[in-house]
């Protein structure tokens, strides 16, 4: 059976409300460590905040010389993207990287009944890389372990037919 979004998900999404200021999105993003901002109201997703958002705003503010409080004047939904592509938890887990990767986005917000649920990023995929390739190296290393094993085995055979072709006792 495939793997499913809902496995690999972080399901303790943090999310802010559209009237959020950008200062107040970028001050989260920074305490949690993430770079991707679902806009919530009541569970259901509004739109999507990344930190190159925030930083392409300030930095037009900058070139405009208005920068002066404008991440303190300024809400999530005045520049969150709106046309969020989404996945169901019941998605495959290959089918949500090649998408990831297709489109080049770090994440898919995970709804389920037009709720959201959970976000799976491109951490996660390589959370999940990492974990194959442990079992990969486990399977080899194993591998190799019976490979010793048989060539152990082979020469003791060939010394037990060499001692009985010799007539020694055993």
């Amino acid at each position: 059976m495939a793997a499913i979004v809902s496995e690999i998900m972080s399901r303790q999404v943090i999310g802010l409300e559209p009237a959020a200021t950008l200062e107040q999105a970028r001050t989260l993003m920074q305490r949690r460590h993430i770079r991707h901002l679902p806009v919530v109201e009541q569970q259901r997703l509004l739109g999507l905040v990344s930190q190159r958002d925030i930083l392409a705003a300030q930095e037009s503010s900058l070139e405009s010389g208005t920068n002066g409080d404008f991440l303190n004047s300024h809400t999530l939904a005045d520049i969150m993207t709106r046309a969020v592509t989404t996945i169901s938890p019941r998605a495959g887990i290959r089918e949500a990287a090649l998408y990831l990767q297709k489109h080049k986005y770090g994440c898919l917000p995970v709804v389920d009944k037009g709720k959201l649920v959970g976000i799976v990023t491109d951490s996660d995929f390589v959370a999940v890389a990492i974990n194959l390739l442990e079992v990969l190296d486990n399977q080899l290393a194993g591998e190799a372990e019976i490979d010793t094993d048989i060539d152990d085995m082979e020469t003791e055979l060939n010394q037990s037919r060499e001692d009985t072709d010799s007539g020694s006792p055993e």
